[in-house]
């Protein structure tokens, strides 16, 4: 499933250093959705008023004709298969034409409604130019238009065709050229790209920071359905997380890069980020429960107490380390494997190993009531909660999901999932893996271009 896999770090214990972690390669796949609606209100307003005029009886070796073509009403726009649009343009056309000779004419003129069509082929380039390819689709009369004389009627529909084919295959020039000119998305995503390279604070509690430095940009081919126009776009970036400052924030950028097409982007998106425990957290959490704890083996009299207690790893264990002092004076060594107990929402320990070292003499029997006991109350007791880290995180990411981070381009997003899945041992932390499962979609709507 191809997503993103982006490697946040958060730090529970909030620490005066400033920690940086390292950059890690990531990708996103993001689809975009802009509404045709757009298309069709970028073209009614690249095309307006008098589309043409001829003001002269004279020219057109003295045809005594004039004629005016206006756009009527609001272009319609279709979407058709093989990713075309049908463009029909409805207009009213005023013409007038003088009859006689000699230097003798009558005029006589009339009013009459034509719908003028295109087909339009869509492609986005490479460098985020809208590109069509405009053809003439002939017209639909509404009632051929008719000079009346009285007792002579002269149609002159040949003469108008005429003319509006000429215009007509002027039009196309007109409607891929505003089109190329007015529907440039580069500055819209140039903005959402300075945006989004900005740190974004995850943490206010922790002071955690994350850097993302977008790198290459990819997209699908369009395809055009009936009320949307659709892609998926692709990120590779880096990310990169502070702790106890902010980052500098990445260069702003002048230009926004051209895209390498790719032919299939998977739409699902996959995050997983880390979470970085410290075993100096994890020790605190573990005093905090169990320190002065007692406990009694044989007799109230003999009480056993903890008296300290140190949380630390052991090749692929976490190790507690337990001194007690009472009936059984010593160190017991409660080794176990970390796992996360979605039900109790905590990080706790399974396939507990124990080993205690004393030097106190004492029967087998107590030795094991001991065990069992230190087990118990430790091995089985001890755990790191998640519960407020998740919560944190879920909500940071939610908010980052949903955004407009432009008028008129916004990002909508939901966290489906989000949970622990994998916990790595390291000398002097261990790392939570947080697997997310997300819907994310950037829609364009309402820019003003």
């Amino acid at each position: 499933m191809i997503g993103i896999y982006m490697f946040a770090s958060f730090v529970m214990a909030q620490s005066p250093e400033i920690h940086t972690f390292p950059k890690i390669k990531s990708h996103i796949t993001v689809p975009i959705s802009i509404p045709v609606k757009e298309i069709n209100s970028l073209i009614n307003g690249s095309v307006t008023g008098v589309l043409y005029e001829d003001n002269s009886y004279t020219d057109n070796d003295n045809d005594q004709f004039k004629v005016r073509v206006v756009k009527s009403d609001d272009i319609k726009l279709t979407s058709l298969k093989d990713n075309r649009f049908l463009i029909e343009v409805p207009l009213e056309i005023w013409a007038e034409q003088g009859y006689g000779g000699l230097g003798y004419y009558v005029y006589q003129d009339t009013n009459f409604n034509v719908v003028m069509k295109f087909i339009s082929s869509v492609e986005l380039q490479p460098d985020w130019i809208l590109r069509t390819q405009t053809q003439t689709h002939g017209f639909d009369w509404t009632v051929k238009p008719v000079l009346d004389y009285g007792t002579i009627k002269i149609p002159i529909a040949s003469m108008i065709e005429k003319t509006l084919k000429e215009q007509q295959n002027r039009f196309i020039e007109v409607i891929d050229e505003k089109i190329q000119e007015s529907f440039d998305l580069k500055p819209y995503l140039l903005a959402v790209w300075n945006n989004f390279s900005a740190p974004i604070h995850i943490s206010e509690e922790y002071n955690t920071w994350l850097k993302i430095t977008p790198e290459t940009v990819y997209m699908s081919p369009l395809k055009i359905s009936a009320d949307q126009i659709q892609a998926t776009l692709g990120l590779d970036l880096y990310s990169e997380t502070f702790i106890g400052k902010i980052p500098a924030p990445n260069a702003f950028r002048v230009a926004f890069p051209n895209f390498i097409e790719k032919e299939k982007l998977n739409s699902d998106f996959n995050l997983k980020t880390t979470a970085n425990i410290s075993f100096e957290q994890a020790t605190a959490l573990a005093r905090a429960q169990f320190l002065g704890q007692e406990f009694v083996l044989t007799s109230e009299k003999n009480k056993v107490r903890i008296t300290d207690v140190k949380v630390y790893s052991e090749d692929l264990y976490v190790v507690i380390e337990a001194e007690t002092e009472g009936e059984i004076t010593g160190t017991s060594y409660i080794k176990g494997f970390p796992v996360y107990d979605r039900e109790k929402q905590k990080i706790v320990l399974t396939q507990i190993n124990f080993k205690l070292k004393t030097r106190n003499i004492f029967q087998k029997a107590v030795a094991s009531l001991f065990e069992r006991r230190i087990k118990r109350t430790i091995g089985e007791e001890y755990g790191i909660p998640m519960e407020d880290l998740i919560a944190t995180s879920k909500k940071s990411l939610t908010m980052s999901f949903n955004k407009e981070y432009f008028p008129g381009i916004y990002l909508n997003g939901r966290v489906n999932e989000f949970y622990p899945s994998q916990i790595l041992l390291f000398h002097r932390n261990m790392t939570v893996v947080m697997d997310t499962q997300a819907n994310l979609q950037l829609r364009v709507d309402g820019l003003s271009f």
